[in-house]
């Protein structure tokens, strides 16, 4: 017989699958998702899981708020540093709404650890996932040293160490025409020092809002002829995509990153 906290497990899971490959095909094709996806996703996670841990699940109420909670508070802070956008801030906070804790009553528990705050084992298989990108900038920065033979930091040499690691893990140089379109955000912006002199910078946290105006300065720079038309972007990563993945593997296998440490030690 099909017990009910299987039925609310089933309907939450595919209720909240469904709405993210929507979302996750609209951040691809565009790089927007429309705030009517987690208006409607929101609410109806919100009252399938009340309903379900108040009538039948009532052990579970509190480790749905801490872990609506915790995944909110997670989520702002890195939209805040500018970690990820607003939609995929609001993603995470449903996944929390709609996912608080593994489905263990629709799916079989996987054998993999995963945190008991489940929205926190979707993040960082997300993070594990989106972070194989590296691997394609240092590709990308490795073929553009060997063709213009150096010069990878030019014009940036005073930048720390810190910094260039970071662009070179997250970005790679790109002519400031195709900035001007497409979904790439600069990595380094041009500033006036206190001599009135221009001097370009490295920026650790690109952020959408501020995406325009920087690069009107970039622009404005090389039509100067300041520059040689190269600067450092970061394409604009469709990472709802990446937290879909991350979701589907922690169904099925759990937490990637907690798997493979423990293989380690």
């Amino acid at each position: 017989m099909i017990h009910m906290n299987q039925i609310f497990d089933g309907a939450r899971t595919i209720l909240c699958l469904s709405f993210l490959i929507y979302a996750s095909w609209n951040d691809y094709k565009t790089r927007e998702v429309s705030n009517k996806v987690w208006i409607i996703l929101g609410p109806s996670a919100l009252a399938l899981t009340t309903f379900q841990f108040v009538v039948f699940a009532s052990e579970l109420l509190l480790t749905y708020v801490l872990s609506f909670a915790v995944t909110s508070v997670l989520a702002i802070i890195i939209f805040y540093f500018g970690g990820f956008g607003g939609a995929d801030a609001k993603a995470l906070m449903c996944i929390s709404l709609a996912l608080p804790v593994y489905p263990s009553h629709f799916l079989p528990q996987p054998s993999g650890l995963f945190s008991p705050i489940f929205p926190l084992t979707i993040f960082t298989n997300s993070v594990l996932f989106g972070a194989l990108s590296v691997f394609y900038a240092l590709f990308r920065n490795l073929i553009w040293t060997v063709r213009n033979r150096g010069g990878l930091f030019r014009g940036l040499e005073t930048e720390s160490l810190g910094r260039k690691i970071l662009a070179l893990l997250s970005g790679y140089k790109i002519q400031v025409s195709k900035l001007k379109k497409g979904h790439m955000f600069p990595l380094e912006d041009v500033q006036v020092n206190n001599e009135g002199k221009k001097k370009n910078k490295l920026l650790v946290f690109p952020r959408d809002e501020e995406r325009e105006e920087i690069v009107a300065r970039l622009v404005e720079n090389v039509e100067g002829k300041k520059t040689d038309g190269w600067v450092w972007a970061t394409p604009g990563l469709p990472l709802l995509i990446f937290i879909t993945v991350g979701l589907v593997i922690a169904l099925i296998y759990g937490d990637i990153v907690w798997i493979l440490l423990s293989s380690l030690f």
